[in-house]
């Protein structure tokens, strides 16, 4: 084992053990919980699945892991599906591939980004009741919830970010962000280490909006 390896697990350790204390002391994950997460490609939806199906092993209860990956036809972005499969394989995580298809005429006074990400979480909503997933698991960490609570200060002038847990569909589910007190900085040094694929075509709306 080389020294890299054994730095790549000792950190993978730090932000497993990290995230496991914000899920006890939050009570994101309880007893017999279907947690459905969200895989966008991105490193920190792929840590986050990792990092879940590791916690999976220490929890003294059973849960079950589910993860899903939606797929916009007309948004351009693609993204390692060969991986993803594999990577799902590999930690013994049943996932779902949706394709749907968005007409971004219908709402040009919105933002492309806007309608795209609106229409990704009703499929991951959708996916979410059919399997009887009652938590579903994004993987904003703490720099993204910053960048909220900034945006939310300056332009509706109110002191809110991003919730470790929010009630959804009349409690029906939680959306649940186990990677809120991890910083960007630390996923990032991680995903470098152990190669988490990059996005085959960036999405043409990135730098436009």
């Amino acid at each position: 084992m080389d020294t890299k390896s054994i730095e790549t697990k000792k950190l993978f350790s730090k932000i497993s053990k990290k995230v496991g204390q914000v899920i006890v002391e939050k009570k994101l994950i309880e007893p017999n919980d279907k947690v459905l997460v969200g895989l966008s490609g991105g490193k920190d939806s792929y840590l986050l699945l990792e990092i879940l199906a590791d916690r999976k092993k220490h929890m003294p209860f059973p849960i079950e892991l589910f993860a899903v990956h939606v797929v916009v036809k007309e948004a351009g972005y693609k993204n390692d599906l060969d991986f993803m499969r594999s990577f799902c394989t590999q930690l013994s995580v049943p996932f779902y591939l949706i394709e749907t298809n968005v007409d971004f005429n219908r709402d040009s006074k919105k933002s492309p980004c806007y309608v795209c990400s609106w229409h990704r979480r009703k499929q991951i909503f959708n996916l979410s009741k059919e399997i009887n997933c009652n938590k579903l698991a994004f993987g904003h960490h703490i720099d993204d919830a910053l960048q909220t609570l900034l945006l939310n200060m300056v332009y509706h002038g109110s002191i809110s970010s991003m919730p470790f847990k929010l009630s959804m569909f009349d409690g029906r589910m939680d959306l649940i962000r186990p990677l809120l007190e991890i910083h960007e900085e630390t996923i990032s040094q991680y995903s470098q280490n152990i190669g988490y694929p990059k996005e085959l075509q960036k999405c043409p709306f990135d730098k436009k909006n």
